[in-house]
């Protein structure tokens, strides 16, 4: 039984973290990955105040449909 992250299996997964361990070294790649998750957090907050105003019309609209 195998885990499946974007059509990738487990077994390809650890052949990408182990050619990125040899590539980057044990230093470099936890500050790598705090980096990613940080613009990752960034990208959602982003992402969240743009739809935002979004949700607020579709809810108008959902009330006076209702009425």
């Amino acid at each position: 039984m195998s885990t499946y992250f974007l059509f990738i299996g487990t077994t390809e997964l650890m052949l990408i973290a182990g050619i990125a361990l040899l590539l980057f070294g044990g230093k470099k790649l936890p500050e790598m990955m705090r980096g990613m998750g940080r613009g990752i957090s960034e990208f959602k907050k982003g992402a969240k105040e743009v739809t935002e105003p979004f949700e607020e019309v579709k809810k108008d609209i959902d009330d006076v449909i209702k009425e």
